[in-house]
């Protein structure tokens, strides 16, 4: 757990972006209360940063996303990193489904 530094200055490597995940639900809609084991891990949340592009096969691939949008990633994919109490994911571009508009 990294204490020392912002997150403001994680700058992800190229082809990776830098995700907060979402709140986890501790509550159903109808209103029923989740224990902490039974509650999975968001599959969305807020990118924070982004990195530069990579070069697959020749072809220069951009980050597909901007910092502050809101997307869904895979439920197996990325790396957990924790600054202070926060919980971020290290995604790489393919991770990525979908930005929420």
């Amino acid at each position: 757990m990294f204490q020392s530094f912002p997150v403001s200055q994680v700058k992800p490597l190229p082809g990776y972006v830098l995700v907060e995940p979402a709140q986890k639900q501790t509550k159903t809609a109808s209103g029923i209360y989740l224990p902490d084991s039974d509650t999975e891990k968001p599959q969305h949340g807020t990118v924070v940063a982004c990195g530069d592009a990579v070069m697959d096969d020749g072809a220069k691939i951009e980050c597909p996303v901007k910092a502050k949008d809101q997307v869904i990633y895979k439920k197996w994919g990325g790396t957990e990193f924790k600054i202070g109490d926060t919980e971020y994911q290290f995604l790489k571009f393919d991770d990525l489904l979908a930005v929420v508009k």
